[in-house]
This record gives C-alpha cells, structure tokens and sequence, in this order.
C-alpha cells in the first residue's frame, strides 16, 4: 500500500513541476548534441530526488551522508540545467558529493587507493550517463533495467535497505510515463540524469563493497561500453571530448538512421539487463572464471558495438 501511495505523490509532485517549470521557462531547446526538434520541459528528473527523499524521510534519515551529497549534487545539476555554471564549480560540488558518498560507505576505513578508484569511477559514470541522456525514454528504460537488477541482488545478499531502490524504482516509473512516448512531455535534464547515477552507483557500490566482488559493474556494461569507445573515436579524429556532439551510436541509430528510438532505448535497457542476469549467475564462481567470463562478454559487446557503428556510419553518415 505504501508503494501505491509514494506512486501517486510523486506523479501529483511531477505534475506541479511542469507547471513550475513552465512558469519559469525551464526548457530544454534543440542544440548541436540534441536528438530532438522540439522545445520540451527540461528537469523532468527531479523526481528521482524527490523519490530518495520520500525514502530518507520515511527511513528515519537512514544513509544521511549519501543524501546530503546527493542533495548537493541536485541543487547544483538543476542549477546547471537553468543557468550553465563553470566546470569548476560542477567538478566541485561532484567531488565533495563523491566524498560523502564514500564516508557512507565507510571507503575511509579501507585503503586509500579504494578513495582514488571510487572517485574515478563515480565522476565518470555519472558523465557517462549525463552524457547518455539523449534520446526519450533512454534514462528511465536504462535505470529500470539497472535497478531492478541491483533489487534482484539485495534480494538475498541485503546489502541495502531495499526502500530505497523501490522508491527509485517507483520515481523512475513517474518519469517512464512522461518521457517514453513519441513526443516527450519533459527530459531528464542533467539535474534527473546525475540524481539517478548518483543513488544507482551508491548501491552498486554498496554491493561491490559487501561482497568484494567487482563482477556486479557489469550491470553498467552497456552504457560503459558506448561512453568508452564514442571517446575512443573522438579522440582519434582529434575531436574536443568536452564538446556537445551526437556521435553515440543510440544517436546514429536514431538520427541518422531512422530507427524508432523508444525502440532504441527499449533495447539499451532491455540487453543491459539480460547481460546484469548473466553475470548474476558468475558470482559464485571462481575468479578466474568470472574474469574470463567478463573479459569475453566485453569482448563481445564491443565487436557487437563496434561493428554496428562501422555498419551505421559508412551507411548513413558518410553518405550525408
């Protein structure tokens, strides 16, 4: 009952964000890096916050560490999404936020290179997703599929309190019904698309933490692969990295080859799951055989994606 209820507060909380958004002309208007044509409501995702706070709220303030720093980082993602703010300042407010994620993990008690290796690894997933939020529906089909797979593990390992994956769960679905249609009502904005990487990777973390296993970051596999060799290829055609683009192959697939792109992120989130159920059933092999089994699932997955991009490009891009 208290699922349904969460449900319907956050859709009535979504809904006064449209009329505050449209208010204050928060929108979101087509760039260089946009796949779409029209002018939409942007910060859409506020909602994954508002789904943590319920939970924080309700949990009697559990994991108040993670919250404050995923407050901050809302405040200053939404900030950027109505005003751009200088990369130091959003590098910034990300590293303390990445701190306070680590206290709460207790990454302090453990040695100092676990620090360097969480700061890295937080920092540029929650790009790489920022990044991925391109297409509708991508963001929410994408975190369905990363979330429930990370509620399939604390099923029996219990390495979080699983309120808080189901109310993230629940926001998602808010956000699902407004933004996975052919004419989107909202976008994430970097506000959503930082705000769900950020309570997604503390789980995660959380998992690898409690079982030492580093086999669960395939639940990332696919967009890590995407993120990883769109850079890969930019940096090879001597590209600014840090430059609005649309050289993702969720972006060509969509764009330049006409491909429906709710199918498109159907799909993304539809593979990342079946490949999170996969590797779920390696975690009690031995190590050797889950780095096998990762190295040549990565290997795969890359050939897959690699091939698929060449295949797109030399049809559609550099035709036009």
């Amino acid at each position: 009952m208290i699922y349904i209820i969460i449900f319907v507060i956050l859709f009535v909380a979504e809904l006064l964000y449209f009329r505050v958004a449209d208010r204050f002309n928060i929108i979101d208007k087509p760039n260089e890096r946009s796949s779409h044509t029209a002018i939409t409501l942007r910060g859409g995702g506020i909602i994954f916050y508002l789904g943590a706070l319920a939970f924080f709220i309700l949990s009697d303030f559990q994991y108040p560490y993670f919250f404050l720093g995923l407050t901050l980082m809302t405040i200053v993602s939404f900030a950027d999404d109505i005003v751009t703010l200088s990369n130091k300042v959003r590098l910034g407010v990300h590293f303390l936020s990445v701190l306070l994620m680590a206290y709460e993990l207790q990454v302090f008690s453990l040695p100092w290179y676990y620090l360097t290796i969480t700061f890295i690894v937080v920092v540029g997933v929650i790009n790489a997703y920022n990044f991925m939020d391109g297409i509708n529906g991508i963001t929410a089909a994408y975190s369905l599929a990363v979330g429930s797979l990370l509620a399939l593990a604390n099923h029996s390992l219990n390495f979080i309190n699983p309120d808080l994956l189901s109310y993230t769960l629940i926001s998602v679905l808010v956000f699902a019904f407004f933004n996975f249609r052919t004419k989107a009502k909202c976008f994430a904005g970097d506000v959503g698309s930082v705000a769900i990487a950020f309570i997604l990777l503390f789980a995660l973390a959380a998992l690898i933490i409690q079982t030492g296993n580093l086999i669960y970051i395939l639940f990332l596999a696919v967009y890590g692969i995407d993120a990883v060799w769109t850079i890969i290829r930019r940096l090879y055609l001597k590209e600014n990295i840090f430059e609005a683009h649309r050289s993702h192959l969720y972006q060509y697939l969509g764009n330049e080859a006409g491909v429906n792109k709710l199918l498109i992120s159907f799909l993304y989130g539809a593979v990342q799951f079946l490949i999170g159920l996969l590797a779920l059933q390696f975690v009690d092999q031995p190590v050797s055989t889950q780095v096998v089994f990762a190295i040549g699932l990565l290997a795969v997955l890359s050939a897959a994606y690699l091939g698929t991009k060449g295949y797109v490009i030399r049809k559609y891009v550099s035709r036009s």
